[in-house]
């Protein structure tokens, strides 16, 4: 689990790091540091989900089918289930366990830079390399990119930014001890149907950080998942 620790650490010197630049910051400095941070969080997502729509043989139609199917199904299971408030009420049990009761804006942080760095190919696929051969290579990659978003965020959005560190090291930390069980469903086909979707979902992170929260985002989760199932189905999308 050297990749998860490597990760997870380097998630937590991005929090302190935007601390204590953020403390230099005027308001409307912090705005503008959110605009840009959202901009570039939406071409990343973008970046991501035309990899796979303009580029990939293996999606004959660009994923359109795929994409919206999985999406509007996704998003279904998880308003049923709520899976926004489950994020948010654990945002709000580390905001009192960790003293920052009085920070308005924590939960905020954590589900928006929680999403962040938790959706995505690289995660998962570097989780299961760490934990079949060793090789954490990705996360340590991984690892720089989000050192910096983090520290990006949390100049802007503030301390709970910086926690985004604990799921990243459940999710990845879990992957990494279950490697053998998931390996064999994270084809090709399957991987690429992950990062067209999970691509879509940063991009709405983007959205939100752009226009205020208008997207329910951890309720769309579930997509990801559908998109794994959806590339074992003997039709393509």
């Amino acid at each position: 689990m050297i990749g998860t620790f490597v990760n997870t650490g380097a998630i937590i010197a991005g929090g302190a790091a935007g601390m204590l630049f953020g403390r230099l910051l005027g308001k409307k400095q912090q705005e503008t540091l959110m605009m840009a941070c959202g901009v570039g969080t939406l071409f990343i997502g973008i970046a991501g989900a035309m990899r796979y729509m303009l580029h990939s043989d293996s999606m004959p139609g660009g994923g359109t089918m795929l994409l919206v199917g999985c999406l509007a199904l996704g998003g279904l299971i998880g308003e049923l289930l709520d899976i926004e408030s489950l994020f948010e009420r654990f945002g709000e049990w580390l905001k009192r366990k960790t003293g920052n009761a009085k920070d308005l804006g924590f939960v905020n942080g954590f589900v928006t830079a929680s999403l962040t760095v938790c959706i995505g190919a690289m995660a998962i696929m570097g989780a299961i390399q760490d934990g079949l051969s060793g090789d954490w290579s990705t996360l340590g990659a991984k690892a720089i990119l989000d050192l910096i978003i983090v520290m990006v965020m949390t100049c802007s959005l503030g301390i709970g930014c910086a926690f985004s560190a604990v799921p990243v090291f459940l999710w990845e930390g879990g992957l990494t001890l279950l490697a053998g069980l998931v390996r064999p469903l994270m084809t090709e086909q399957a991987l690429a149907c992950l990062s067209l979707v999970g691509s879509v979902l940063i991009f709405c992170v983007g959205l939100n950080l752009v226009w205020g929260k208008r997207i329910r985002v951890a309720n769309l989760l579930p997509a990801v998942l559908l998109a794994v199932a959806a590339s074992f189905l003997p039709i393509a999308f």
